[in-house]
């Protein structure tokens, strides 16, 4: 049996950093201090410079000469941009995963089951969740690792919650749009890609 993956330690520090962002623990603005969060999780300062390296490259941050680094000032703007580059990767993905998902689309199922209970619930961060999780699992369909390493270097994760929670962009159902893509892949539908581009527009944010 395969053993569970273990996350790397700069990816946890990055997560408790995200998680902090997002729940207004450091503000807009506001500078983060790797002394800080080197003493409250115990660890040295060179895996937290590595996470705040990622984080920067995700445009979350910012650092600059003698004023440390600080959490940017994030608008729908800047949300807004993903969203193109993103429906383009996944419009190419769709193409290429079709003839796999045609003949079996049951690992994107649990995932739509999963969402119609959050959307039940009003679980937002389970709707978050496992849409992330049936968006990745349609590009990993694709076969394609350049493509798949390209559409996770866009931080969809932490970008779709931070547009649900900083800007209110919440669907009362995330279940039902999901279903009808699996169904169109399900029927071999010659117009998937286009489907899954426009899905992905459709959810960014409107200024």
């Amino acid at each position: 049996m395969a053993s569970p993956v273990v996350q790397s330690l700069p990816r946890q520090i990055r997560e408790y950093i995200v998680e902090g962002i997002v729940n207004g623990r450091w503000k807009p603005g506001e500078r983060i201090v790797e002394r800080r969060i080197a003493a409250e999780l115990n660890v040295s300062q060179t895996p937290i410079r590595e996470a705040l390296r990622e984080l920067e490259v995700l445009r979350l941050i910012e650092s600059a000469p003698n004023k440390g680094v600080r959490v940017r000032d994030l608008t729908a703007a800047d949300l807004e941009e993903i969203y193109p580059v993103r429906a383009a990767l996944e419009q190419l993905a769709a193409s290429l995963a079709a003839p796999r998902l045609g003949a079996d689309v049951s690992v994107l199922e649990p995932e739509v089951a999963a969402l119609y209970a959050a959307d039940r619930g009003g679980d937002g961060e389970a709707q978050v969740r496992h849409t992330v999780a049936f968006h990745r699992l349609l590009v990993r369909a694709s076969g394609n690792e350049v493509l798949l390493h390209a559409w996770e270097s866009l931080g969809i994760e932490v970008w779709t919650t931070l547009s649900i929670r900083w800007l209110g962009t919440r669907q009362q159902s995330y279940a039902e749009e999901h279903e009808a893509i699996v169904e169109a892949f399900r029927r071999r539908d010659p117009g998937i890609a286009e489907l899954v581009k426009e899905h992905v527009l459709g959810c960014a944010p409107q200024l």
